[in-house]
């Protein structure tokens, strides 16, 4: 994650974000953040492009943000998790470095999560709906996780011949050891609320509608203590550490693998796809695979001197 001049709340609050929404409170020093992507609420390119920004922008300013609270501003979804639209055209098109590109957006993410105690901040997460796939991984590094109880949550991978790729086996294993890794990944099933919180993946369950005033106790009973708790929590991940290197090596391995996706995975992979859409009040297919190509030539910028469209082009007019 590149790292930013200091902007101070102003700047923080300032900048034009189109799929996150920040609020400030200044007497907890508590960054809201509220996510809202369109046309499907995933981790788009652009999404995690803005929450890097973010985050960035928190890293450059130490003691600004004592508290960070992330949550969906769409009505009964979390996050679906991964792109799956853009993982359909990638994989058709054969092109592992831009999935690879895609993973470490995804492992930058989680690991600034994984180290935030570091950084003087504690991180607590809010769901009130779907969190599926990358959707869930993304939550467990925070340090408190907050579920409704109508929320639910599952690594679905396997069901098209994939897996989650972006620290779901590591961060799942650390929490609630391997038996219950094993038993949710290679499942695919979904899983309650009260069953994350019996298997040690959700902290805390409230009944719906309860989620915000779950929330502001948390962040309030523990700012007397914030600087203990960090440093306890820097020592429970000195006890217990991740390592980039593994997470990385797994996204390579993830995919290695997706280019080996049949046909057949690949269609059910667009069902999930149109299905978010709808979900989400979601545009046309055709629109969401242009803004998926218009993402992934950003995301790349100058790095890779010519993205080439036309594999991708071709392969639409086939189908169709």
């Amino acid at each position: 994650m590149t790292s930013a001049p200091a902007v101070g709340v102003s700047g923080l609050l300032g900048r034009p974000y189109k799929t996150i929404r920040l609020e400030w409170s200044s007497d907890l020093h508590l960054l809201r953040v509220r996510t809202c992507v369109r046309p499907i609420q995933c981790y788009s390119l652009a999404a995690m492009g803005e929450l890097q920004q973010m985050l960035g922008d928190i890293s450059a300013n130490p003691g600004l943000v004592r508290h960070f609270v992330m949550s969906s501003d769409v009505p009964r979804v979390f996050n679906f998790g991964g792109d799956l639209a853009l993982f359909v055209l990638l994989v058709r098109a054969g092109d592992v470095d831009s999935l690879k590109l895609y993973g470490k957006r995804c492992v930058d993410l989680v690991w600034w999560m994984e180290n935030a105690a570091n950084l003087g901040v504690h991180t607590t997460v809010l769901s009130q709906g779907d969190t599926l796939g990358g959707g869930l991984e993304s939550v467990l590094p925070f340090h408190k996780v907050i579920f409704e109880r109508s929320a639910q949550a599952g690594f679905p991978e396997v069901l098209f011949n994939l897996f989650p790729g972006m620290g779901a086996w590591d961060f799942t294993i650390r929490k609630a050891g391997f038996a219950v890794a094993n038993e949710m990944i290679l499942s695919g099933r979904l899983y309650s609320a009260d069953e994350l919180h019996y298997r040690k993946l959700v902290d805390v369950v409230v009944d719906d509608g309860q989620g915000e005033l779950a929330v502001d106790k948390i962040v309030r009973d523990i700012d007397p203590r914030h600087r203990g708790t960090l440093a306890a929590l820097r020592a429970q991940r000195l006890a217990a550490p991740i390592r980039y290197e593994s997470l990385m090596a797994i996204v390579d391995l993830w995919a290695e693998s997706a280019l080996g996706l049949t046909d057949r995975d690949l269609r059910l992979m667009e069902r999930l796809a149109r299905a978010q859409a709808r979900k989400a009040g979601g545009e046309d297919e055709g629109a969401v695979e242009e803004l998926k190509l218009m993402d992934l030539e950003h995301a790349w910028g100058e790095r890779r001197a010519r993205f080439d469209r036309r594999n991708v082009s071709n392969d639409r007019r086939v189908r169709s």
